[in-house]
């Protein structure tokens, strides 16, 4: 499929503001503190807004969920300079652009396969009964500066069964989109007016039935224990946030989307040709950032068709099979940074202010090991081209990575998950 570049539909311009909104702002109803995003609205009266302020800075997340041999992916030297591997060679343009790290995972991740729900949570023993998620990197982003898009964000995979990447704060899964077709039809093509009226109208009516639960649960925390009213109180700003995200999406609804030249993909069935489709999932991403349908996209691409020969017990037929697979995973992933790279914004590339995390959950699928984890970070403005190895033995929390990533989006915030502050050697350009 040849994509042509997108016409994009502007922004509506905001209201006049007559006094300015502070950095910290606090909702005073609900009793809830939200670190904002820099808005015009923060800007004094009088002063205009800096030239950056328009241009969004995004975020991507790709998870491979079977593993990759590590002896093709991991450099042999540290720092600035390294020779590349395998398949490192496949993102060779892009070698500035990107930073590889070795001994990263997330401590106390473990089980093998069952590790590949955690990839952005950094949550404990998902093998373990009792288990429960935590807050997903992409959505604790989408939290906060979700609403300045259409999409909070996109939760996608390439998969036939029902796994996905992303969670909400209490832990529950968020089901992925896994037909390109249908992300380009949500994102491109409009509704007819009676297709919009209804689903406006049925936002009002979860805005209402929202308005009824909180209304009750006000009135049962009357009457409840000061343990038991801090678990409703937990609950109440769940409500409290779905509302506004519904809100949101009810205002957007009365928006045109945006226009692209590029036809509807069609979609490819036969899982095996698992990187083709995920050639179409990339198009189709690379279309909503450069539209701003969305600045938060979660991928999993799941493998499971090659899972055979990823338990290749070191024979070299196998090992050769599973290699060519696994470059053309690269080459893939290399196409999209090119795409990224090659579609410009004003003084930069898309590929400047889009952070491409790409990584797996297993170290190594031959030994279902958790540890070590090929990962890298391609774009998004920070001091790349190097190899940021840490101790293989004794790792550090990849979730330093996430905070990082985090600050970058202009969140205010100092952990996440296992990451108690921001990775050590990776520096804002």
């Amino acid at each position: 499929m040849r994509l042509m570049k997108p016409v994009v539909y502007p922004p509506a311009a905001p209201a006049f503001l007559h006094r300015s909104l502070g950095r910290r702002s606090f909702l005073r109803g609900s009793g809830v503190a939200l670190a904002l995003p820099m808005l015009e609205a923060m800007v004094p009266a009088g002063r205009a807004a800096p030239a950056t302020a328009a241009v969004p800075r995004r975020m991507v997340c790709i998870e491979t969920n079977m593993g990759i041999m590590p002896q093709y992916f991991f450099p042999e030297q540290t720092g600035r300079g390294f020779a590349l591997t395998p398949y490192l060679e496949k993102l060779a343009a892009h070698r500035d652009q990107l930073t590889v790290l070795s001994g990263v995972s997330h401590p106390d991740v473990t089980g093998g396969h069952a590790a590949e729900k955690c990839f952005l949570t950094g949550a404990p023993h998902p093998d373990r009964g009792g288990f429960r998620n935590s807050i997903s990197l992409d959505q604790y982003a989408a939290e906060q500066i979700g609403h300045q898009t259409r999409h909070p964000s996109l939760v996608l995979a390439m998969t036939g069964e029902n796994a996905t990447l992303s969670f909400t704060r209490s832990g529950a899964p968020i089901p992925a989109e896994k037909s390109p077709r249908n992300v380009f039809r949500k994102l491109f093509l409009q509704g007819s007016a009676e297709e919009v009226a209804a689903s406006v109208e049925a936002l009002r009516q979860g805005r209402s039935l929202l308005d009824f639960v909180a209304d009750q649960s006000r009135r049962l925390s009357r009457s409840l224990a000061a343990a038991d009213r801090e678990r409703l109180d937990a609950y109440s700003t769940s409500v409290r946030d779905l509302e506004r995200r519904l809100h949101d999406a009810e205002a957007w609804e009365q928006r045109p989307k945006p226009v692209v030249t590029a036809a509807p993909p069609e979609d490819i069935d036969d899982a095996r040709e698992f990187v083709a489709r995920t050639r179409l999932m990339f198009d189709v991403m690379k279309l909503a950032l450069e539209t701003d349908s969305t600045r938060i996209i979660s991928l999993f691409i799941d493998t499971t068709v090659i899972h055979q020969i990823t338990h290749h017990g070191h024979r070299p037929e196998v090992v050769a099979e599973l290699r060519a697979k696994e470059e053309a995973q690269f080459a893939a992933l290399g196409d999209f940074l090119s795409a990224l790279a090659a579609t410009a914004e004003p003084g930069a590339s898309l590929l400047d202010r889009t952070m491409v995390l790409y990584g797996t959950p297993m170290g190594s699928a031959n030994s279902h090991s958790n540890v070590n984890l090929p990962v890298l970070l391609a774009g998004g403005g920070f001091r790349h081209g190097q190899h940021l190895a840490f101790d293989p033995a004794r790792n550090h929390p990849l979730a330093t990575l996430f905070v990082s990533m985090l600050q970058r989006l202009g969140l205010e915030t100092g952990h996440f998950s296992s990451g108690p502050t921001t990775l050590r050697g990776l520096e804002m350009a």
